[in-house]
């Protein structure tokens, strides 16, 4: 009955004098895990927004480098191009040299090349590369079809005097020679300064939007605080509101076993002597032994209403110690022909919440052994070590196959009760080979 809420242990295993302690590391330990649950987003929404930061102003300063490039070529070199240049007269290279030094290279931009379609260097502000010949040049203005920009691979060969600049994003695009005849055109731009671009606008923007993102975290800390301080004292109230009402529960218990106890029970009792009594007065033989069978039903029906008093307030186990109440709880087996014994120290001592819960642990045990075992033995054994105190109900019944499930109520109860004190149950059971109960909770 009391079992059937398996709160109220919990109530029981804090105890009164821990729980503003424990109440308080628990409210601290929210508000702790909350900040720094709110400092890791922040941190992680930082470094995304800085790592999108940067690839957007890198990926812009990539798109000026294709637009600077675009400009040279069409705006310095395009019009400067000569078939003299294309004959490799030295003459016409230095114009367009003096032109290239003045108008393009310089900061970013370390290095120009211009191929023709043979794969030949045209002109290079790298003197010693005009007139060589690679194939990647020819295949790359076959099948450039706008701008194009890469990191250069500084491996090749055409790149050897580049090599020192360590990494160089390349731009290259078509461009049209004097007589319209396709050129390639490259410009060579440090890389360096590409990813400054994209550092430059991440820190332009990375004040406001870490300030931002820190005093929305600022702002939620004191909300949090506010909150959880809220829900612990809904949570105290509920416990205190709980606990009034297993208080009354109790208070009504204790009434109604006692008003059975001295009322109906005193009442059954004196009808039965009376009863017994009328027996050995009557002559009619048959009438006597009506009598006598009436003494002795009204005398089992005090014996169950006693059971019933016992469960439905329990014997002060502070008082009189849980191996007494144990064989109390045992007593009314004997007339339901189940031999039942228990094994338990009798200077036994328990803190008084732990002996609450091994009694009813015992008695849902015990019930459901009477109601659904049809056992002939049943024994219950208590037994404590330096950290652990046991409780064994076992029975020689018909057991059970399977899961407990809803069949089960009262062993799933048994398992929470346990639970909720900090403990464990542990249930062996087979078709014909009986059920044996174990549940252990901290001392």
């Amino acid at each position: 009955m009391t079992a059937a809420n398996p709160g109220i242990w919990r109530l029981m295993q804090a105890g009164g004098r821990d729980r503003p302690a424990e109440s308080t590391g628990d409210f601290r330990r929210v508000v702790l895990q909350y900040a720094l649950s709110g400092l890791a987003a922040l941190i992680l929404l930082a470094a995304a927004g800085v790592y999108l930061l940067e690839r957007v102003g890198r990926d812009e300063a990539i798109r000026n480098a294709r637009e600077n490039a675009e400009l040279a070529a069409h705006g310095v070199v395009e019009p400067a191009l000569t078939p003299a240049l294309l004959r490799g007269e030295p003459a016409a290279i230095a114009r367009l040299d003096r032109s290239v030094r003045r108008g393009i290279l310089g900061g970013r931009i370390v290095r120009l090349k211009i191929w023709d379609g043979t794969g030949r260097i045209v002109y290079s502000d790298e003197r010693r590369l005009i007139g060589s010949r690679y194939s990647s040049g020819a295949s790359e203005l076959r099948t450039v079809t706008g701008t194009e920009a890469e990191v250069s691979d500084l491996a090749r060969p055409e790149n050897r005097f580049e090599r020192r600049f360590h990494k160089l994003l390349e731009v290259y695009l078509r461009i049209g020679g004097p007589h319209g005849e396709p050129l390639l055109f490259e410009t060579y731009e440090r890389y360096s300064s590409v990813a400054a671009s994209g550092r430059k606008l991440w820190l332009a923007f990375a004040p406001a939007i870490l300030g931002t993102l820190a005093i929305l975290w600022l702002v939620q800390l004191p909300l949090a605080w506010r909150g959880a301080r809220r829900l612990r004292e809904h949570q105290a109230q509920r416990e205190r509101l709980l606990q009034r009402a297993i208080e009354s529960s109790e208070l009504e218990r204790r009434r109604i076993a006692r008003d059975l106890h001295d009322g109906v029970v005193q009442d059954l009792a004196g009808v039965s002597y009376n009863l017994t009594a009328a027996a050995q007065d009557v002559e009619n033989v048959h009438a006597a032994a009506l009598l006598r069978e009436s003494a002795q039903g009204t005398r089992r029906t005090i014996r169950q209403l006693r059971s019933l008093l016992v469960d439905i307030y329990p014997p002060d186990l502070h008082r009189t110690g849980l191996s007494p109440a144990l064989r109390d709880l045992v007593a009314p087996f004997g007339s339901r022909g189940i031999e039942a014994t228990v094994d338990a120290p009798d200077n036994l001592m328990l803190r008084p919440e732990l002996e609450t819960l091994l009694y009813r642990c015992a008695q849902e045990a015990l019930r459901n052994v009477a109601r659904h075992s049809d056992a002939k033995h049943v024994h219950l054994q208590v037994d404590t070590d330096d950290e652990m105190a046991r409780l064994v109900v076992s029975d020689d019944g018909r057991g059970f196959d399977g899961p407990v499930d809803e069949r089960h109520f009262g062993l799933r109860l048994l398992a929470d009760l346990a639970k909720e004190a900090g403990g464990r149950m542990k249930l062996d059971s087979k078709p014909q080979h009986g059920t044996r109960v174990f549940i252990e909770a901290p001392l």
